[in-house]
This record gives structure tokens, sequence and C-alpha cells, in this order.
């Protein structure tokens, strides 16, 4: 096993610079064109009070729960996810596993908001279906998939993040450091040094 976990290491190290994005038409986006549009709805988001949801399942709803976490602490967004058990049990029991966040989205998301699909295969239906909700309620939309490059889900967002890789490790680390990269340089973190402002606690503090 010598060297392994070194090449592991890099090969996540290096599947940031081989994330696509592309556009609700399929078209190809640089990452500039891509982070603006995301810091442009970020900005947006906060200045008219409107919220961020994220929903993911397995591995992917952790991340959706640690970004909604963060995303609301340390910088200061109106952000839930929907992963309480009794809710998820619920839904799923009475109305179907594809209705967990299409359910609640569809009560809580206003014109406006923004929606964080993710999903390592980009196949799973209760995220496609979450998609749908926030659509019909003028929510914009983000999503991050992996896998097959042709997954539905990588067809359905405003901006669609693609990780080029199929296995889970290495994808849902990618969706959580993407996460992170967008709140970061929200708050004005730059490859100059300098750090981002979070709203919650000085920088160097918290969790």
């Amino acid at each position: 096993m010598n060297g392994e976990l070194e090449s592991y290491f890099q090969t996540l190290g290096g599947l940031g610079k081989l994330v696509v994005a592309t556009s609700r038409t399929g078209s190809v986006m640089t990452s500039a064109d891509a982070l603006d549009w995301v810091l442009a709805k970020c900005t947006a988001v906060k200045r008219d009070g409107a919220r961020v949801f994220f929903v993911g399942n397995g591995g992917s709803a952790a991340i959706a729960s640690h970004m909604a976490t963060d995303w609301m602490k340390n910088g200061g967004f109106a952000a839930l996810s929907f992963n309480d058990g009794a809710q998820l049990t619920c839904l799923a029991n009475d109305l179907g596993y594809s209705e967990v966040f299409a359910t609640p989205l569809r009560s809580h998301v206003r014109e406006g908001d923004l929606l964080i699909a993710i999903s390592s295969s980009g196949r799973s239906g209760s995220i496609v279906g979450a998609v749908g909700a926030a659509r019909d309620k003028g929510a914009d939309v983000i999503t991050l998939s992996g896998f097959a490059a042709d997954n539905p889900l990588r067809a359905l967002g405003d901006i669609n993040f693609y990780v080029p890789n199929d296995l889970y490790g290495f994808v849902e680390i990618a969706h959580l450091s993407i996460c992170h990269a967008f709140l970061d340089l929200a708050m004005g973190w730059r490859a100059n040094g300098t750090r981002p402002t979070y709203v919650s606690y000085p920088a160097g503090s918290g969790t």
C-alpha cells in the first residue's frame, strides 16, 4: 500500500480543476462566469431577504445539513435543509419518498429563493422532484452532481456543477468543497490572502 494514500489525496486534490459548470441550456461555462452568477445570486438573496435551501440524500443529506448551518451561522443567510427525521418518515410513508423534499419546498419556497440540490448520481427522484417544486415557485437552482455526465439533475439547474468521477467519496467531498467555496467567496475570501468575513464570529474562532 506504499503511496496509496498520497495518490488518493492527489486524485481528490485534482478534482476541483475538473469540475464542469453548465448553464440551464447545457452550455459549458467558464469557472469565472459560473462563480459570478453564484456570487450575484448570493448578494441578491441577502439583499431581498430571500432564503437558501439545501437538499440531498444520505451523504448528501449530511452535506445539506452542514451547509445550511454554516450558511446561516457563518454567512448570515436564511438557510434551511429538510432533514428532520419525523418529517422525512411522515412524508415518505404517506406520500412516497419522491415527495420528501418537494412537499416542504412547495410550502416554504418563494420567488427569489435559491435551492442547492445535491446528488452524487444526479438520478435521485427526490432531488429531481425538489428541483421541479422549487422551479414552480420561482426559485433559482444550483445543482451538484457526479457519476455519469448525462445524469438528469445536471440539466435542471440555472447552473450545474458536475464532478467527473464515479466514486461516492470523491464526489461527496468535492460537493462539500464547492459549497464551502461558494460561502467563503461570498464572504470575501480571495486568492491574495484576504480572509472571509463571517458574520457570527471572528475569523479563527468557532467550529
